[in-house]
């Protein structure tokens, strides 16, 4: 079988026509396997869809219990029969639940893998390299500038800049899946044990989060009466995005901007959102994980979609890899909130 008969591009994402089943569709299908439950993956509306237990419990949690007719929880590892497909659940080390999934058949192996990251990350499962012959990579931060720092090198100037404007409530924006608790985590390991306030829509997330075992410490919500907007003073406190464009910043104590994403090292992007303090902190592979992911794995042929894929296509063809792009639509470039 030719890979291209195992996994081809359509309008609602990858199909895999042997087993009748879509990856990371964008659009209703009858049968949906879903790499992780950001909203650019995960969607409602798929008669089923096959994840793992925190993807499918996350996907509740923000698009309620009926985005879809059924649902079943891969383990990683576990290969389950679609037809005459095996296909395997494999950790990506992105977010919560975040995986690669593995499409074989006998002689052919493809691994989408999703979003991923190789940066160490407590909070979930790190990415696990899996031998193909055709590997489907991400390419976010396809471009040779992005290189991202060591994550308690941008934590350190977090925690610096409190010590050094303890008068200054510290607003940091973070998308609700993923960075909201890694920051906290990675807050913890660096000894900062005080309250983080967050503001009420990172909640949930949170909580579940803590359930699974993943230690945050004590996490007030900001968005409750707590008096005079400086009480807030020299604390940190987090929310997505979307609340820095509204009221809710200006209820706080001369408030610092900070916003914790891979574009922060693009300086125009901090500015165009008024950071203050940008922090360098993705989950998503930089392009030296990218590139290096791609020599490990050694697949035969690379496939690429989701970013910067005309970049990586030629890296791969200078490299004397064979590679092609997907031009798949509808994916967003770390811009969950």
């Amino acid at each position: 079988m030719r890979p291209a008969d195992l996994l081809l591009p359509r309008p609602q994402g990858l199909y895999c026509p042997p087993g009748d089943f879509h990856i990371d569709p964008i659009r209703p299908v009858a049968r949906a396997l879903v790499t992780h439950a950001h909203s650019d993956h995960a969607t409602a509306g798929h008669g089923a869809v096959l994840a793992t237990r925190e993807t499918l419990d996350i996907m509740a949690i923000r698009l309620g219990d009926g985005f879809a007719a059924t649902a079943q929880a891969a383990r990683y590892g576990e290969p389950v029969a679609l037809g005459g497909v095996a296909v395997t659940f494999r950790p990506a080390g992105h977010v919560l639940g975040s995986a690669q999934i593995e499409v074989a058949v006998p002689g052919l192996r493809i691994v989408a893998a999703g979003d991923y990251k190789r940066t160490p990350d407590p909070t979930c499962a790190p990415f696990e390299p899996v031998p193909c012959d055709v590997f489907i990579t991400e390419a976010t931060f396809a471009l040779p500038v992005f290189r991202h720092p060591a994550p308690a090198q941008e934590i350190g100037k977090l925690l610096h800049s409190l010590a050094q404007f303890p008068e200054r409530t510290h607003l940091v924006g973070v998308y609700a899946l993923g960075k909201a608790q890694r920051l906290v985590t990675l807050l913890r390991q660096a000894g900062y044990d005080p309250p983080i306030h967050l503001h009420g829509s990172l909640r949930r997330l949170c909580d579940y989060y803590a359930a699974r075992g993943i230690p945050l410490g004590e996490l007030p919500d900001a968005t409750l009466p707590r008096g005079r907007a400086r009480d807030f003073a020299g604390e940190i406190v987090l929310g997505p995005p979307s609340a820095f464009e509204g009221p809710w910043v200006r209820r706080f104590a001369d408030p610092l901007i900070a916003f914790a994403s891979g574009w922060m090292r693009v300086r125009a992007r901090a500015r165009q959102r008024g950071v203050e303090l940008p922090l360098v902190l993705s989950d998503h592979a930089d392009w030296p994980e990218l590139t290096a992911t791609i020599a490990e794995i050694d697949p035969a042929e690379t496939w690429v979609t989701h970013g910067r894929e005309e970049a990586l296509v030629r890296w791969c063809a200078l490299a004397g890899r064979a590679a092609r792009p997907l031009h798949l639509v509808g994916y967003e470039d770390e811009a969950e909130d």
